[in-house]
């Protein structure tokens, strides 16, 4: 049981009323609140205040129209999106979007429970299938989220006495999944410096005597938009019998010739063992996420994953627009070249103006700026120009390090992308980032 609680009431004057489950009848003079450990909530609004006061708040901008190039935004109008992880203009595709109206009619709003205890409908088999066949796996398994397909995963597999290490800059949700796993298994955790190989095969010998190794990589980091360098890392996997297990949530849709991720990329489709990703971006950008593999991890998913156990399916609209998206990429393969064509042109023109982004070939376009406050200030400057592209600094990114990242889609056009450097060139010299 907790040790606290808050509980704010309010209650006319007079006696509550027989049956509440308390011992008597008592009266609260009108509108009076209680608050238990109010000093709890003031603690929290001081850090809010702390916050506001470091210039690092985040406020949320309201959207009232659907995710696309250009959208409705609250108190803005119209604005050009370079903040979306909406990589093919998927989002409000037509067909995508018909499917989930579709789907939504079929099987009704949810499976009402979890799915072993009343039923699956027959979308998520099919789905599941089309996205192992799509990463180039034996089977897949999805979740309500991609974060709890990385959170079910490690914690399923991993064992007392297995060695599980990741790359520094790995998504939040891998970092927590191993957390969570070291908890509950006891196995043993290590961390490499990121994209640094040699360090990871100095973690791997110092734990030859474990039982098993697997390496979590991102396959796409989101914050760098650095590509891992997976067929070393098979290799390394190979020369010290270890399992590789990428998260392709940012390269799914978006590398490889065909958008089937990073196993595409390098030509090692169907060789990776586990792939985690997400069907909150590029494929259809609702929500949900999953995990492909042999079939055996499938099932043993289905038996002991624990957001698998106690969490209700995906939504049936999700994955009936999920589906179409996955279709959508396997039929219109120029819609992941229109990316790439996007992203080449993008790039380009940033290094022209003399902004400094990362190097790089994904649609993560971070531009380096700095100071936090600096690129937080960037960033709602940039919104007064018609452009959304969001700031980040620590602690999300090392101190030093703040950066506007720009995110390209198949659906701007290079009007969009011309209106949006020449507002990152205007802001960025009033900022003081470009001379």
């Amino acid at each position: 049981m907790p040790r606290w609680l808050i509980l704010s009431i309010d209650v006319p004057e007079g006696p509550i009323a027989e049956g509440c489950g308390v011992p008597g009848p008592f009266s609260i003079p009108p509108d009076h609140s209680v608050s238990l450990n109010s000093a709890f909530a003031a603690d929290l609004a001081a850090k809010i205040d702390q916050l506001k006061a470091d210039k690092v708040y985040k406020r949320l901008n309201y959207l009232a129209s659907p995710q696309s190039a250009w959208v409705e935004m609250e108190g803005r109008g119209k604005v050009l999106i370079l903040s979306s992880n909406n990589y093919l203009g998927l989002c409000n595709e037509p067909s995508v979007v018909q499917a989930g109206i579709d789907g939504l009619k079929k099987y009704g709003a949810g499976t009402g429970s979890v799915r072993f205890i009343c039923g699956t409908f027959t979308i998520h088999r099919d789905l599941e299938q089309a996205l192992a066949r799509f990463v180039g796996t034996d089977a897949s398994m999805s979740y309500v989220s991609a974060w709890n397909a990385n959170e079910g995963l490690t914690a399923t597999v991993a064992e007392e006495g297995d060695f599980v290490v990741s790359d520094a800059l790995n998504h939040a949700s891998i970092i927590d999944s191993i957390r969570l796993a070291k908890s509950i298994t006891k196995c043993t955790t290590g961390v490499y410096k990121h994209g640094d190989l040699d360090d990871l095969v100095e973690k791997l010998r110092a734990n030859k005597s474990a039982k098993r190794r697997l390496i979590w990589t991102d396959g796409v980091f989101s914050m760098e938009g650095s590509i891992a360098r997976l067929p070393e890392l098979m290799q390394i996997a190979r020369d010290h019998d270890a399992v590789v297990i990428v998260d392709d949530s940012h390269a799914s849709g978006v590398l490889g010739k065909t958008g089937r991720g990073t196993a595409e990329h390098f030509g090692v489709l169907g060789e990776v063992d586990v792939i985690t990703s997400t069907l909150g971006k590029a494929l259809g950008g609702a929500a949900g996420g999953f995990v492909a593999g042999s079939s055996a991890l499938c099932d043993m998913l289905t038996q002991r994953s624990r957001p698998q156990l106690f969490s209700n399916a995906l939504p049936p609209t999700v994955a009936c627009s999920a589906l179409a998206s996955v279709r959508f990429i396997e039929g219109h393969p120029e819609r992941v070249e229109q990316l790439r064509d996007n992203t080449r042109y993008f790039r380009e023109r940033i290094v022209e103006s003399g902004l400094k982004p990362l190097p790089g070939e994904t649609p993560i376009v971070p531009i380096m700026v700095g100071e936090t406050a600096d690129a937080i200030r960037m960033s709602d400057m940039l919104l007064s120009e018609g452009v959304f592209a969001t700031g980040f600094g620590f602690p999300v990114v090392p101190q030093g390090q703040a950066r506007v990242r720009c995110q390209i889609s198949a659906s701007h056009t290079r009007s969009d992308l011309d209106l949006a450097v020449r507002a990152l060139t205007t802001v960025a010299r009033k900022v003081g980032v470009l001379k």
